[in-house]
């Protein structure tokens, strides 16, 4: 009985903390995404592909970026989940991708990159 209990209490946990972590800040948001800046920008294919446009795009699917075989045939299509699943380990998310980062670790600080990602992103 206490153990179903303590899981009950531990997914209760998890529901409540899930809305507040997809609430990010987006100027904290901002300051995370300069640590992305070596290889991205929002508007120009870099060392990665832009980010201008991302919610709702097929990965692998930049115009004038060569992306990994891995990536183009990864399926994935980017959302707040699914962009928060890979930021938290890229080359666990998609093996064989050439994006050498080894991800943000902290749930907030992924929360708050995205929601940055959601605002500067929307549009053309």
């Amino acid at each position: 009985m206490r153990r179903w209990f303590l899981m009950g209490v531990g997914a209760l946990v998890l529901a409540l903390a899930a809305p507040a972590l997809a609430d990010g800040d987006v100027s904290r948001g901002r300051k995370i995404y300069e640590r992305c800046q070596g290889c991205h920008s929002i508007d120009r294919n870099r060392a990665g592909p832009r980010h201008r446009g991302l919610f709702g795009r097929r990965a692998g699917t930049v115009p004038g970026f060569e992306y990994s075989r891995a990536m183009r045939r990864s399926g994935i299509v980017w959302t707040a989940a699914t962009l928060d699943h890979f930021l938290a380990a890229p080359t666990k998310a998609v093996p064989g991708t050439i994006m050498g980062f080894d991800g943000v670790k902290d749930p907030r600080e992924r929360a708050d990159l995205i929601a940055y990602l959601k605002r500067a992103t929307a549009g053309r």
